[in-house]
């Protein structure tokens, strides 16, 4: 097959694999919210029913407020980290600024459980206060309901997507448009206002949107504080009711319509203020050394961030060795065992989240890397059309909320062949087969096959591919920057020598991508073993529970179920620490573009 061939045959097959895994669910989210229960007609009715009613206001405008408050906060505090970061020079520099992606390694969710102990009414702060006079008794620091807490520990957690975009910005721009600035009178102020923050403005956005979307939909954080007015839940809450009510399809694609508009409006704002350089930056720019003083001051503020950023991660451990009810209103455990690690690799919960997603992560993992692969090919190396229309759908799930994508999967299970009646135009089809085949054909063919709500669910095919969906920008991304920076000459010698296209792929792109490759492979595994949203709607039944369920589930168990959450939430820890380490040592800066949308 000559070279076009095969690059139109993996167009078609990309189109057909992203048209049926992404398009399509999103397609029966929006359908489902403007159609007629019975499906005769469409109607505006569902849409508005939501609206009107005060309490969906209510969570969606909670869901809104603490997306605002996360995205500014993760700036405010990810803006000065990075000018210090990328401007600055001073002793144990390396060690502050790897620490400052502790957060990282921690899901929102699990850090939940950590923060309870730290800020509750009997938690360690409050025990603290007393402890000192201040208090007599405690103060519930979470907040009515919850709603601070969300937004404190969310902007804790997210801040490193930030500041790892504005950091890759701050190092590609060129410092000799500074000292034009400079020779011309233009003080440090000036600069920073007129040069650096429109230079770094896309990266800021890059990041700011990925926070402002992920903090918009996140279910685990507020389930974990029990904070329901909010809309991730009410939609969580409202699963039961999808199979009887459009009210639910609604709810999704108001989230939907509200994290797509925005995006678009926040890409056009800054697409038309970004300025451009010529090129990246031609010299080095030369850190600035720091006296003493300044490397104090450079501690106090870096360190001061991550010891406050780690505090859910320290009282997760501290819980995990705390017996049952032994961390209650003081300042530490009174007591300590290793029961909780032990039994959280033995609980029979346990063990079977943890093979359920390793198996659920090893499998999407693959996908996204062959998915990944071919459209990062067709993207740097194609020479046919559509090739931009791949470069969008791919980057397409870091934009589209997770919520909305496992909706959009459970909807796709209730739809022939999965479930449901078949379409009428299929009805030709089945009358020209014999009798058994047409009754097969009629009645949902593929229902055994994937099946979330039914009395006997099979969550694990879509749980692959909604986690290969989800991670396969990262792979993509970093697919793209390998063969970025490969010469096309070499493929083109290995062709020339008569080796065919799979040949040369397997020989001379694969091994000189490889670190590219291996480190999209490790984020997406890693955040597959630890994915929320679709864990918590798709499985349904304890024996599918992956990881994230599984915690979730026990959290909410009477004696042992907070031990156990917090140990497998500290080796769910271990393994994002390994991964991200192992990943940012392969591609460095280039870290902050896996998280661009």
């Amino acid at each position: 097959m000559s070279r076009h061939g095969w690059q139109r045959a993996q167009l078609f097959l990309l189109i057909a694999i992203l048209a049926s895994c992404l398009l399509w669910p999103l397609w029966l989210v929006l359908r489902g919210a403007f159609l007629t229960l019975d499906g005769s007609s469409w109607t505006m009715w569902h849409v508005t029913d939501v609206l009107r009613d005060p309490a969906t206001r209510a969570g969606l405008f909670n869901a809104l407020a603490i997306a605002f408050c996360v995205t500014v906060g993760t700036l405010l505090l990810a803006t000065p980290l990075a000018l210090v970061a990328a401007r600055l020079h001073f002793a144990g520099k390396g060690l502050l600024t790897g620490l400052l992606l502790l957060p990282l390694v921690l899901p929102p969710f699990v850090g939940a459980i950590g923060l309870r102990h730290l800020l509750g009414r009997e938690g360690s702060f409050n025990a603290v206060l007393c402890k000192l006079g201040l208090l007599q008794d405690g103060i519930d620091f979470t907040g009515r309901g919850g709603f601070w807490a969300v937004i404190v520990l969310e902007t804790l957690s997210l801040y490193p997507i930030v500041y790892l975009n504005l950091t890759a910005a701050l190092a590609n721009l060129d410092p000799a448009l500074e000292e034009v600035a400079c020779n011309l009178g233009a003080g440090a102020w000036t600069r920073f206002r007129r040069i650096t923050v429109p230079l770094v403005t896309p990266g800021a956005f890059a990041g700011a949107v990925i926070v402002f979307i992920w903090s918009f939909t996140e279910l685990g954080t507020p389930l974990m504080f029990e904070f329901r007015n909010v809309t991730s839940v009410q939609i969580f809450d409202g699963l039961k009711d999808m199979q009887s009510s459009r009210r639910p399809f609604a709810l999704v694609a108001v989230m939907l319509v509200v994290s797509i508009s925005l995006y678009i409006a926040g890409k056009i704002a800054v697409g038309g203020k970004a300025h451009a350089m010529q090129s990246k930056a031609s010299v080095r720019r030369e850190e600035k050394k720091v006296g003493w003083l300044g490397t104090m001051l450079c501690w106090i503020f870096v360190g001061g961030v991550v010891c406050v950023a780690g505090l859910p991660h320290v009282s997760t451990i501290i819980a995990s060795l705390s017996l049952p009810g032994g961390w209650y209103g003081t300042i530490l455990p009174s007591s300590f065992t290793l029961e909780g690690w032990s039994t959280a690799m033995s609980h029979p919960l346990a063990v079977s989240s943890i093979r359920n997603s390793l198996i659920l992560s090893l499998c999407a993992t693959v996908a996204a890397l062959v998915i990944g692969m071919i459209a990062a090919r067709l993207i740097v190396r194609g020479t046919i059309r559509g090739r931009g229309m791949i470069d969008a759908l791919m980057m397409l799930p870091l934009a589209v909320p997770g919520l909305v994508m496992a909706f959009g999967f459970i909807a796709m299970s209730l739809e022939w062949p999965f479930g449901g009646a078949m379409p009428r135009v299929l009805n030709g089809v089945a009358e020209g087969l014999p009798q058994t085949w047409g009754d097969w054909m009629r009645n949902a063919p593929l229902r055994s096959v994937v099946d979330i709500v039914g009395a006997n669910p099979n969550p694990f095919p879509l749980l692959v591919v909604a986690y290969a969906i989800r991670r396969m920008p990262y792979v993509a991304r970093s697919a793209v920057a390998g063969l970025q920076q490969t010469s096309l000459s070499l493929e083109e010698a290995a062709q020339g020598l008569g080796a065919g296209f799979i040949r040369t792929l397997r020989k001379i792109v694969v091994p000189l991508i490889a670190a590219n490759l291996v480190a999209g492979a490790l984020l997406a595994f890693s955040f597959s073993m630890l994915e929320v949203s679709d864990s918590l709607l798709l499985a349904q039944r304890e024996r599918d529970y992956p990881i994230t369920k599984a915690i979730y589930t026990l959290y909410d168990r009477l004696g042992d179920g907070e031990l156990i959450a917090s140990a497998m939430g500290v080796w769910a820890m271990a393994l994002l620490a390994i991964t991200l380490l192992a990943a940012s040592s392969m591609i460095g800066k280039k870290m902050g573009a896996l998280f661009r949308a």
